[in-house]
C-alpha cells in the first residue's frame, strides 16, 4: 500500500533524510517514531505530497506522489498536530467544505449519507450543527480526524493525534484509530510510546535520518530481553535464599529488594553478560528446598527500547565520525 524506496532530503547544506526505504502492506497501524529533528515530520510530509523530496521516490497504491500526485492524494487521509479549521463553520458544513477540496461526490443525498456515516463513525453525530469554536478540545480532535476520513482514504497518516487531550479523549482517539485500521492503512506518529505501543502492529525508528528499527513491538522487546538479569519471588529466609542464589554458576549479585508475601521475599539476580541464568537459578532453588513463587521477565518498555537504540545510533555515529 505504501512503498518509500531511497529517501532523501536536503534543507540547504542539512541532510534531513539520507537513504529511507520502508513498506506498509494494506491493513497495518505503523507508529513512526523519532526524536525532534531525526527526519520524522519530514518523512510523513514528503508521504501526503506537502514536501518533494531530493532523491528517492514514494509510491502510494501504486501512484508516485510526484508523477502521478492527484490520484497519490486521493487515497490519503491527513491529520496534522496543528489541526487547522474554520471556527465559524459548524462541523457539517466544514466537513462538506472538505468534501469539496477531496472531489467528494456532490449529490446532496450521497454527501450526507457520507458526512452522517463519518461523524457516527467518529462520535459528532450529537455537535455535527454546532460551530467548531464552541467544541472542546477532544471535540475539535475528532474533527480533525472526520476531515481525515473524507472520502474513504486507502491510507490514514495522523501526526501527533493525542496531543493535548486528556487520558479519556486519549482512550477514545486510540479506539478510533484502532477501528480506522480495519478498512485503512494507518501511521500514526506520537510522542507518547504507551500510545503506539497500545495501538500499533508495527514500529518504525527513525534517527539521524535513517530508519534504525522496523519491526513489531513484541520483537524488538525480545531482541533486547536481558536474560542474564532476572526477578524472582522466593519463600524462605533471606539468607538461605542469597546463598544458594549466590552459587549459581555465572551469578555475580544477588539482592534482596522486600518482602512482598508473608515469608517471602523478591530478589534481583544479575549474570554475566550473554549468558541466561534462569534455568540454573531454578534448579538451584530447588535442590535447596525454597519455593521459587514468581519470576518476572525483563521485558523493555518502548521507551526503554527507543532509548535504547537510539544511544546505540549515536555512539556509532560517535565512533565513526573518530578520526
Amino acid at each position: 500500500m505504501v512503498e518509500v524506496k531511497h529517501l532523501v532530503k536536503h534543507y540547504g547544506a542539512k541532510v534531513a533524510l539520507a537513504d529511507v526505504s520502508f513498506s506498509i502492506r494494506a491493513g497495518e497501524v505503523v507508529g513512526l517514531l523519532g526524536l525532534n529533528g531525526a527526519g520524522k515530520s519530514t518523512t510523513m510530509n514528503i508521504l501526503t505530497g506537502y514536501l518533494s523530496a531530493t532523491a528517492g521516490t514514494v509510491r502510494i497504491d501504486g501512484h508516485d506522489i510526484l508523477s502521478d500526485a492527484k490520484a497519490a492524494k486521493r487515497c490519503i487521509g491527513y491529520l496534522p498536530e496543528a489541526f487547522a479549521f474554520y471556527p465559524e463553520m459548524r462541523v457539517n458544513e466544514f466537513l462538506s467544505f472538505c468534501c469539496d477540496l477531496k472531489g467528494v461526490t456532490s449529490r446532496r443525498a450521497e454527501r450526507e449519507a457520507h458526512i452522517s456515516a463519518i461523524c457516527e463513525r467518529v462520535g459528532l453525530t450529537q455537535v455535527r450543527t454546532r460551530m467548531i469554536r464552541n467544541l472542546s478540545k477532544g471535540y475539535k480532535q475528532r474533527v480533525g480526524f472526520a476531515q481525515a476520513l473524507v472520502g474513504s482514504p486507502k491510507v490514514l497518516i495522523l501526526d501527533e493525534p493525542t496531543v493535548g487531550l486528556d487520558p479519556s479523549q486519549i482512550i477514545e482517539i486510540r479506539e478510533l484509530i484502532r477501528q480506522s485500521g480495519q478498512s485503512s492503512t494507518v501511521i500514526v506518529s506520537s510522542h507518547i510510546l504507551s500510545e503506539i505501543q497500545a495501538i500499533c502492529d508495527r514500529i518504525i525508528v527513525i534517527h539521524g535520518g535513517r530508519v534504525i528499527a522496523d519491526d513489531t513491538p513484541e520483537r524488538l522487546s525480545r531482541k533486547m530481553l536481558a536474560t542474564h538479569r532476572a526477578i524472582v519471588r522466593v519463600a524462605g529466609a533471606p539468607e538461605a535464599v542469597i546463598a544458594a542464589l549466590g552459587a549459581v554458576p555465572g551469578v555475580q549479585a544477588v539482592r534482596a529488594l522486600a518482602e512482598k508475601e508473608p515469608g517471602a521475599w523478591d530478589y534481583s539476580i544479575d549474570g554475566q553478560p550473554d549468558t541466561d541464568i534462569r534455568a540454573d537459578v531454578f534448579r538451584a532453588l530447588a535442590a535447596a528446598d525454597l519455593p521459587l513463587l514468581g519470576t518476572y521477565h525483563n521485558e523493555f518498555s518502548l521507551e526503554e527500547i527507543f532509548l535504547n537504540l537510539v544511544g546505540e545510533q549515536q555512539v556509532e555515529q560517535e565512533e565513526g565520525a573518530q578520526p
